[in-house]
């Protein structure tokens, strides 16, 4: 990864933890922040799938995201976020990625990062991203419907969109497949502890092939082609934003 004229845009290595707490602190609570050594376990345990971007003159973290190779079996088993999350050796047999974090205090950052990521996420012949969300809109629901099921309000849609924010703004994203619903995932008052895992398919994936012959510079360009369509008016109203990475149940942590 290289940088650009604002950003410094790369892989995460062991030195920038000092830096990257700086930014954990600034968009979550002292309950939802990781720790120094996790962040650093992260880094050092999928050194390819941790990246962030830095202010290119003071070097300040502006974005932060770890992304986990994960298997199909993990994903059905896991009833928490911090399953998901842990840091173990990653599985040969994982094809799918879970977001466990992304962070952010500038949107434009992650545009430039998402531009970054993508051609080396069809690069490693990855298929989905999975994300846990919150859902902040649920405890409110709640009150209007205590007799209901958590999922009629999760499957539920309103004009075509989910009725839980977080979900729609995910949905912008790309992530349009809700995968579970789990009670006492993650704390998070207004959710009542529950979260739900989502999904979407890495675009251009069903390609993997081409993608190992044609050289990264290549790729680069084209995804980068690929993305100016999507951002603009005419490509989001067809198709969403498409953004790498993850958030952390409890809010996104992201600037947009």
């Amino acid at each position: 990864m290289a940088g650009t004229g604002r950003y410094d845009i790369r892989l995460l290595r062991p030195d920038d933890v000092e830096r990257l707490m700086v930014l954990e602190r600034a968009k979550w609570t002292a309950e939802q922040a990781t720790t120094e050594a996790e962040l650093l376990a992260r880094i050092r345990t999928w050194p390819t799938l941790s990246a962030g971007v830095f202010a290119a003159g003071s070097g300040e973290a502006l974005v932060s995201v770890f992304l986990k190779p994960v298997t199909e079996q993990a994903l059905t088993t896991a009833t928490t976020w911090a399953e998901l999350a842990r840091v173990e050796p990653p599985d040969p047999a994982a094809r799918d990625l879970f977001g466990i974090s992304l962070s952010s205090i500038d949107a434009d950052a992650v545009d430039a990062l998402d531009e970054r990521m993508w051609p080396v996420l069809l690069k490693g012949g990855w298929r989905y991203i999975y994300l846990g969300t919150p859902l902040p809109g649920l405890r409110s629901w709640r009150r209007r419907h205590p007799d209901a099921d958590v999922a009629e309000y999760v499957h539920g849609t309103r004009n075509g969109l989910p009725l839980d924010p977080q979900l729609r703004y995910y949905r912008s994203k790309g992530h349009h497949e809700i995968v579970a619903v789990h009670a006492g995932y993650f704390p998070h008052e207004a959710s009542l502890d529950h979260g739900a895992t989502i999904r979407r398919r890495v675009p251009g994936s069903g390609l993997a092939p081409l993608w190992r012959r044609l050289p990264l510079p290549v790729q680069t360009g084209l995804t980068r082609v690929a993305l100016a369509a999507r951002r603009s008016p005419r490509g989001r109203a067809a198709a969403g934003a498409h953004g790498v990475g993850g958030s952390r149940p409890g809010g996104s942590g992201a600037a947009a």
